[in-house]
This record gives C-alpha cells, sequence and structure tokens, in this order.
C-alpha cells in the first residue's frame, strides 16, 4: 500500500478504457497515475477514427447487447450502467456532438477523432490525471510493486490499486501485442487464448485472380449462411479480395462464426450473391438467350450485370463445361461458394478474441487471484463485430472497473 492519505491507482493502458476509467476514479477524489507504452496516449483510437470515427451505435438495448455473442449477458450488465446514449452524452460534454448515420453507425459531427481525443486528454490532465508515458508494464516484484521497463531503464511503483487496460494483440504497431499476458498467468489467471477477430481469412485463388483482382472492391454482395440453429441467415454489403483471400465489412461481421467454423472443421464455405438484385428465374431468362459470337464473360455482363471480378470468381470455382450450362451458371451465380481455410493473423486483424475470462472476475471486474487488480476492454474475453460495439463496450468495462476500484478501496480503507 502507497504512503499517500489519498489512494493512488495505477491505471495500465492509455486506451479508450484506460482513459474512462481514469476519468471516472479522479472524479471520485483518488488520485491517478496512468501508464501507456506508446509515446503518446490513444493511437489506436485515431487510427480507428481516420476514415471517420464511429463511436457507438443506434440499435435498441436487446440488439445492441446480442452483438456481443456468447458474452451478451455480461456485456448487457455493463451497458446498463453506460449505454450508447450515455456515450454520446459523454462525447457532447466535451463539446462533440454526434449524428446517426444511415447504417444507424453513430459519429461526431466533424468525423474526426483527433479533436475529441486531444480534448479529453487536456481534461483529463486540468482534473489531475498524471501521465506516463514510454512506460512499458512487465510484471509485478515479490513487494507487489509494479514493474516498468523505460527509457531511462527499469523502475518500480506501489499503488493501493491497479486497473489494468492493455488491449488485445492486433495492431502491433500501435502497441497491440500479448506481452501482458505471462504476469498474469504466472499469477493464476485464467486466460482464453487470444484469436483474431474482425478479420479476413485465406482463400487459395488462382494466380490470375490473386495477380490481376487482389485489391478489388466486391459490392453489393449479400452472404447466406445457417446459423447455430440450423436456421438460414443472410447479410447485404462489401468485401474486397485480397492476394490471400477476402476481407471487409461484410466478412467483419461474420468473422466470428467463420473463425469459429474453421477451428472446428479445419475450413469454412462462405456462400456470396454475386447478383443481388436478379433473382434466378430472370438470370435463367437473360443468360438462355442465344450469345453468338459475344464472349462468356460480354454475355454476363449483358445480361446478368457481372464485371470482371465477378466473372473471374466464377471461373474460380466452375470448370469449362459447367460455365457453358445455363442451370449450373444461374445456380452458381446466385450461390457462389468459396472455401476459407484460415483466419489472417491477428497482426492484421481489426481487434482480437480471447483474454482474461470474465469467470475468473468478480461482477466489479477484480480479478479473483488478484485482489485490489481490476481490467477492462479488449484484454477481457469478450468480442464484437464492428460498428461502434468495440468502443461503447470498452468504455463501458471502464466505467464498471473503475466503480469496482472505488468500492474496494472504500472497503479495505483502514476504520
Amino acid at each position: 500500500m502507497s504512503a499517500s492519505p489519498t489512494p493512488v491507482v495505477a491505471v495500465i493502458g492509455g486506451g479508450p478504457a484506460g482513459l474512462f476509467a481514469a476519468e471516472t476514479l479522479r472524479a471520485a477524489g483518488l488520485a491517478v497515475d496512468l501508464y501507456e507504452a506508446q509515446g503518446s496516449v490513444g493511437r489506436r483510437f485515431l487510427i480507428a477514427g481516420k476514415g471517420g470515427l464511429n463511436l457507438t451505435h443506434s440499435d435498441p438495448a436487446p440488439l445492441f447487447a446480442s452483438r456481443y455473442r456468447e458474452r451478451a449477458g455480461e456485456v448487457a450488465s455493463w451497458l446498463q450502467d453506460f449505454d450508447a446514449q450515455a456515450l454520446r452524452d459523454w462525447a457532447a460534454g466535451l463539446g462533440v456532438e454526434t449524428f446517426v448515420g444511415s447504417s444507424g453507425r453513430v459519429f461526431p459531427t466533424d468525423l474526426k477523432a483527433a479533436p475529441l481525443l486531444r480534448g479529453w486528454v487536456r481534461r483529463l490532465r486540468e482534473q489531475g490525471v498524471r501521465f506516463h508515458v514510454q512506460y512499458r508494464w512487465t510484471g509485478w516484484q515479490p513487494d507487489g510493486a509494479l514493474r516498468f521497463a523505460t527509457p531511462a531503464g527499469e523502475t518500480t511503483v506501489q499503488a493501493d490499486a491497479v486497473l489494468l487496460a492493455l488491449g488485445g494483440a492486433s495492431w502491433p504497431e500501435l502497441g497491440g501485442n500479448s506481452d501482458w499476458l505471462a504476469p498474469l498467468a504466472e499469477r493464476g489467471v485464467d486466460i482464453a487464448p487470444l484469436q483474431p477477430a474482425n478479420c479476413g481469412f485465406d482463400i487459395a485463388w488462382s494466380p490470375f485472380l490473386a495477380e490481376r483482382h487482389a485489391g478489388a472492391p466486391l459490392k453489393p454482395v449479400v452472404a447466406h449462411w445457417h446459423d447455430a440453429h440450423g436456421h438460414a441467415q443472410s447479410l447485404q454489403g462489401e468485401c474486397v479480395i485480397t492476394r490471400h483471400g477476402i476481407e471487409g465489412s461484410l466478412i467483419y461481421a461474420l468473422s466470428a462464426m467463420l473463425r469459429d467454423t474453421i477451428r472446428r472443421d479445419g475450413q469454412a464455405v462462405l456462400t456470396l450473391d454475386l447478383a443481388p438484385g436478379r433473382d434466378e428465374a430472370r438470370l435463367q431468362r437473360e443468360l438462355g438467350k442465344p450469345r453468338g459470337s459475344r464472349s462468356l464473360s460480354e454475355h454476363l455482363r449483358r445480361h446478368a450485370g457481372l464485371d470482371s471480378l465477378r466473372v473471374a470468381l466464377l471461373h474460380e470455382v466452375l470448370d469449362k463445361p459447367a460455365l457453358h450450362d445455363t442451370a449450373t451458371l444461374v445456380r452458381t451465380i446466385k450461390r457462389l461458394p468459396l472455401l476459407l481455410t484460415a483466419p489472417r493473423p491477428i497482426e492484421e486483424a481489426i481487434s482480437s478474441a480471447g483474454g482474461i475470462r470474465l469467470e475468473a472476475m468478480d461482477e466489479h471486474l477484480m480479478l479473483r487471484e488478484l485482489p485490489g487488480v481490476f481490467a477492462a476492454g479488449e484484454m477481457l474475453d469478450w468480442e464484437a463485430p464492428t460498428g461502434g460495439y468495440l468502443l461503447t463496450a470498452s468504455y463501458a468495462s471502464g466505467r464498471r472497473a473503475a466503480r469496482g476500484v472505488i468500492d474496494w478501496l472504500g472497503r479495505t480503507a483502514p476504520a
């Protein structure tokens, strides 16, 4: 325990979960030191906002919570304390107004992350949060002191409570890694293996398609699949062909299901409708017309609206006789099967799944094996699709853990 009359909390990690936890702790009158391994806080937050900061989503509460799959119940309890509207109100308190886009996603009116982050950090400094950058946490000393690697060498810090918000293992160039796994595992904390989430997948393309069409968008298409209960599901969206396979928003939305299928079966089949605006009967009529001297590619362009990429995809799965059989061709246009062999590496993923199992924590997000140590954000074992769900749960878990710290310090303070 520190000798300070005011309890000192060490928040380790300067992403949204850590920053919001620090704000909550400081508002309760606690002394807060925030440690960040990079040279500045919020780097991933800034990069994520480059194309327009998707802060949260306007889904109604039950649908919003369902986005967290197996962890829907636990995350829903965090969201009861701090939900999407609370996040929008918080942003407004920083002078950042928001709007709901056509997809239901919520953005700042200027779409930028930098003004919000600058205003947030400035307010935190004014409130008394002490920032320490280039402090990489490496574990504990035998006496319980925190160990940090710094440019000046290793240093140790004593704190009355610790709140870890170290993120997942994606985006290593912005500090994402799994260095925190070993110190926690050594202390007996139960951790689920880290896996890529919101990621692309490998497909064994022919050299022609990989070289000719890598980077080409495929939009719009409709994905078809069956859920865990055998019910047919579909979703329209966009994706991108890569040299190694396929990625993009439609793929990210399905990535957890596809990843889990590959882990179970060794592969997964993604079925795409290449012509969502035309039904099979219409395609059968149009493609059944004589094509004369026109090439098959030109015939498909004229009568099925297929561009060169979609035609190339048909060549990937059909041999020559099948390509010239109208019934087979139509069925494949509406149900193109793509064989996915592996998720892309976690370093390429937008986020990661796995981490500290929620069963290893109490309802206040304190580690059962380490009293006085709390954790929040993406280092916990939950995942969500893109669309503002990741950020919202990170904020909400940061608040839940901070409130847990406040409660724990109140209970352990000397009478």
